[in-house]
């Protein structure tokens, strides 16, 4: 049986290519741009943009252990550069602890969804 990247081949590079272009925008955009919310929102955001990541990383066929290193990394990294004064936010361990929880969930929605259709 055909995966389902090799199936959706372009659809789902573009996919993927759209949530890391958003995934710049919401993580690096200056404290300014950033609208206030109540508390905890944040760590939704966090949760459910890497949940996206990953969900479309696997649908373009990045392999699952490439999706869950190169991910985490771009997490921790992205809470580190937007502690710097180059963003000017906080870096918050738990923001990385909801970016990892996303990848997680994304990669095991991903899984459960794909389940007898030939792709791992």
């Amino acid at each position: 049986m055909t995966s389902l990247s090799a199936q959706h081949g372009a659809l789902a590079r573009g996919a993927f290519a759209v949530a890391v272009l958003v995934s710049l925008a919401v993580l690096f955009t200056p404290p300014s741009g950033v609208p206030s919310s109540p508390p905890g929102v944040d760590k939704v955001v966090h949760l459910s943009l890497f949940l996206v990541l990953a969900l479309t990383a696997r649908w373009a066929g990045v392999g699952r252990q490439v999706a869950t290193v190169s991910l985490v990394a771009y997490a921790a990294v992205s809470e580190v550069v937007q502690g710097t004064d180059l963003v000017g936010r906080d870096a918050e361990l738990l923001d990385w602890v909801a970016d990892s929880a996303g990848v997680l969930l994304g990669l095991t929605l991903w899984a459960l969804s794909t389940r007898g259709r030939g792709t791992r």
